[in-house]
């Protein structure tokens, strides 16, 4: 990259596209992005990183069944409820409505 775009070897740039394209597909994965995902996959994705279990969010956002509705799918999450996993997670309330 030192030397600059326009004196790459085609080799060189290749592998320039290819290691770019991989770094993007590897944060894509890692790193969902919000708008395509709905706030349960965004729920399960934080616990599964963190080794936590639905328990753990029981006195976040309420009862067992509330929390396995909300992180099924069956249930959205209010705002109320998802300021409270939002301060959980430090993150951004709008990840979880």
């Amino acid at each position: 990259m030192g030397k600059g775009e326009q004196s790459l070897t085609p080799e060189e740039d290749a592998l320039v596209d290819l290691l770019t394209n991989l770094i993007r597909d590897s944060e894509a994965h890692v790193y969902p992005s919000p708008r395509k995902s709905k706030s349960n996959a965004i729920v399960q994705f934080l616990l599964e990183e963190r080794g936590l279990t639905l328990k753990d969010l029981w006195p976040q956002i309420g009862s067992r069944g509330r929390v396995s509705e909300i992180v099924t799918g069956k249930r959205p999450i209010s705002l109320n409820q998802a300021r409270k996993p939002a301060e959980f997670f430090h993150a951004g309330v709008e990840l979880f409505i």
